[in-house]
This record gives structure tokens, C-alpha cells and sequence, in this order.
């Protein structure tokens, strides 16, 4: 008899945006190592999405078991205030330079609502869980964030039920690197603090996403048990790229998915291809495919990029993964905030499934850096590093005029999905 694990995720489909794809892809895949998921989430019609994927619903498995809830949100009250009619993106990346109203509101949401907005759905989801646990006879709950409020869930249904719980850690809590945008009061800073080390503490295990942030959480939690913290990282699900067309692209294209906000440096960027373009002599394509800050999208015009940018707004995962396909490279942009050795996001798997060469402006001695060097699959650089950004396109360049722009070996199969979901099987069978 398989057993069942509880998995509280407020995003799932059809949000849309890369917080859905952890838990909706490891819930495909754990039943193939004896777990039953059973999901709980917030009902879509009350919930605040930032982005929204209605096709992420075709990977849902027809047997999973998803619960919905009623929740209360703050946000659908931010929107219906702002004149740009938009729940904020992780890290305000779809607002730049904040208005006094957007200052306002960071300072409410930073001081009134912790350890987040999306606290108004706990209450609902406690209430939920405590049925389902009992009903359907789970052997442990997961809750995962951000939002981190959702680990709240688990700590009250550890302290009334006693049932096993794990907290998935998709990104850091107080060390999120917008943290200080969002204007806490000394209070307000120490309270979020203590509810993270409460979490912490009375978690049966954590997960997260790299090394770098588990030895951060790991320090947080006095003497605490080396084995119950364990890193399980974001990867790619080949299923994705199945039947997908791969297109060789009619001109010499570079290509990024996803949001593009002030701390990606993108500048540097810019100037380095504004210093490429001088060494060609034929069109080439800059693709954007998600939201754009709109002062990056003006130093680009300012470099001269105007006639080689193509911008594409948000679009659905598998039209996505078409953009991947269809580059001569692809460019990664790690965050250029304190902590960003240990980010390494799922677009970086998606991007080493697909095997065409990277870019990636990010630290040189992270855990992204480390990776490539493992499989090979392109070239990273500090933001700063302009010239050298500009010589390294020079060489993709001159391999795809030659025709030798190799693509990279297959990707490593420890981090397909279904491999991850195994090793995320044997964290759950030890802490039951």
C-alpha cells in the first residue's frame, strides 16, 4: 500500500510562473516511488496570481486528489487600488522604480501582513488539512513556499495533530533578497525572524533548493540535526520536450525566458551586445520572452538594440519551451543581490534539456558556475565583466556562421524530474 503525503502549495494550476512547476511536477512522479500525493490548494477564484497558465492543468495527473479552499486576499484589494491593475511579481520585479502608492503599500504589507499577504488563506487551509489528514489517513504534510506563510499551516497541524511535516524552502525567507524593499519596522523584523526559526525547528525535515541556502537555514536553527535539511533541486521533466519542434532560427538568435527586473544587470548586458554588434555584419535577435523593466528595455534602445529586440510577453510553459528550443543560444541572468551564489532557478534545467549553449551573467564562483563547469553546457560571467560578455558572443557568433555551434552533451538524468522525485521519496521515508 502506497503512503500518502499532504501537499499544501498555494500555486498551482493555473497559476502560472516557475513556483507551480516544483510540486505539480513532483506530484506526477512520486507515485512511481510508492507515495500517494494528495494536494491542497487555494480555490483559483479567490486566489491572488501574479501570472496565470491554464495549459499547466494538462499535467496534472487524472488520478491526483486536489482539494480546493476559500481564502481571504489582501492583494485582489492592492489590484483593484493600483493603476496598473497588477497583483506585485516575487521581488516587485513587474513595478521598478515604486511610486509613493507602491511605497505605502510595501510598508503595509512589510508591517501588517506577516509573514506575507497570502496569510488570509491559512485559516481555510488549516481547517481543510485537518479533514483530509484524518479522512484520507496521511503519513506527512509538506508545505511549501513562498509564500512562506504556508509553512504556518504545517507548524499548526504539527503542533495540534502531531502528524510529520516537511517545509519546502523554494527561496529564503528574511534573506530573500527583496526583503529589505519591503520597509519592516525592528518589530516587525524580529517577529518574522522568530516565526522562521519556529518553523525551522519544529519541521521534521526541510528541503530546499541548493547548498548555499541550506547551509543558511541550517544556521539559523541552534544544534541543529545536519540530517533533517536536505537539498533536492529544481530540474526538467522530459515529458516537456516531447514532440516538441526544434527549428534551427533564421538569424543568429539570443534568447531569455522569463521576467527581466533591475537586479538581473541586464545593462550590462546590453552594452556588451551594443560592443557585438559592431563585429557583425549580418541581423541578429535579441529575444525576450516575459516582462521587461522598462528602463532596461530603455538602455537597450539607448545601445541601438532597437531593430534586434524581439519582445514577447508572458506566455503559457510549453510555448515556452519552444522559444528554448528554437535558440542559437540562451541567456541566463542570475540576480545580482547578496546570497546569489546559491541561486539556481528550474529556467537553468529547462535550459541544460534543451542542450543549446548558455550565457550567464551571475557569479563565477556559485553553484550555477559549478554546474556548468559538471556538464559543460556554456560560459558564465560576472555582470561586470562587459568585455569579456562581448567576446564570448563573438565565439558563439563565429561557431554559428561556421556551423559548428555544438549543442551540449544530454542532459544529466539525476536531474530529470522523476530522478528528483525519487530522491525526494527516500527524504519523506525517513522522516515518517
Amino acid at each position: 500500500m502506497k503512503k500518502r503525503v499532504l501537499i499544501i502549495t498555494y500555486y498551482w494550476p493555473p497559476s502560472g510562473g516557475a513556483g507551480v512547476q516544483r510540486w505539480l511536477k513532483f506530484s506526477k512522479y512520486l507515485p512511481d516511488f510508492d507515495w500517494e500525493p494528495v494536494i491542497l490548494t487555494v480555490d483559483p477564484e479567490n486566489a491572488s496570481y501574479a501570472q496565470w497558465d491554464k495549459t499547466l492543468r494538462e499535467d496534472i495527473r487524472d488520478d491526483l486528489r486536489v482539494y480546493h479552499t476559500l481564502s481571504f486576499e489582501p492583494y485582489s484589494i492592492y489590484r483593484m487600488l493600483s493603476s496598473r491593475k497588477e497583483i506585485p511579481y516575487g521581488g516587485f520585479s513587474n513595478e521598478g522604480k515604486p511610486s509613493r502608492f507602491q511605497k505605502i503599500s510595501r510598508f503595509i504589507r512589510g508591517n501588517f501582513f506577516l509573514p506575507d499577504p497570502r496569510r488570509g488563506w491559512n485559516i481555510f487551509a488549516v481547517k481543510a488539512a485537518k479533514k483530509i489528514i484524518e479522512e484520507q489517513q496521511i503519513d506527512i504534510v509538506v508545505t511549501t513556499g513562498p509564500p512562506h506563510s504556508t509553512h504556518l499551516i504545517g507548524r499548526r497541524l504539527k503542533n495540534d495533530l502531531g502528524v510529520r511535516w516537511c517545509a519546502d524552502f523554494r527561496d529564503p525567507w528574511t534573506d530573500i533578497y527583496y526583503y529589505e524593499n519591503l520597509y519592516h519596522t525592528r518589530w516587525a523584523k524580529s517577529l518574522d525572524r522568530r516565526m522562521e526559526q519556529s518553523v525551522l525547528s519544529r519541521a521534521d525535515a526541510v528541503v530546499t533548493v541548493s547548498h548555499d541556502i541550506r547551509g543558511l537555514l541550517r544556521s539559523k536553527v541552534a544544534k541543529a540535526d545536519a540530517d533533517k535539511f536536505h537539498v533536492i533541486s529544481n530540474g526538467y521533466d522530459h515529458v516537456d520536450f516531447e514532440g516538441a519542434e526544434r527549428q534551427e532560427p533564421d538569424r543568429f538568435t539570443i534568447t531569455y525566458t522569463g521576467t527581466v527586473a533591475p537586479i538581473y544587470r541586464a545593462e550590462n548586458f546590453a552594452k556588451a551586445v551594443a560592443r557585438f554588434k559592431q563585429h557583425v555584419n549580418e541581423p541578429f535577435r535579441i529575444r525576450f520572452v516575459g516582462k521587461m523593466d522598462q528602463h532596461i528595455l530603455s538602455v537597450f534602445r539607448e545601445q541601438g538594440l532597437e531593430e534586434e529586440l524581439d519582445l514577447i510577453s508572458y506566455v503559457p510553459h510549453e510555448e515556452s519551451i519552444s522559444y528554448i528550443l528554437n535558440a542559437s543560444v540562451l541567456l541566463l541572468l542570475i540576480p545580482d543581490v547578496p546570497g546569489n551564489k546559491g541561486i539556481v532557478t528550474g529556467k537553468f534545467f529547462e535550459y541544460l534539456a534543451a542542450g543549446n549553449p548558455m550565457l550567464v551573467l551571475g557569479p563565477e564562483d556559485g553553484e550555477v558556475a559549478e554546474l556548468l563547469k559538471e556538464t559543460g553546457a556554456g560560459e558564465i560571467f560576472n555582470p561586470g565583466r562587459v568585455e569579456s560578455i562581448e567576446q564570448q558572443l563573438i565565439t558563439y557568433f563565429e561557431q554559428y556562421k561556421s556551423g559548428t555551434l555544438r549543442k551540449t552533451n544530454p542532459p544529466i538524468e539525476s536531474f530529470s524530474r522523476k530522478a528528483l522525485s525519487g530522491k525526494l521519496s527516500e527524504a519523506l521515508n525517513r522522516c515518517i
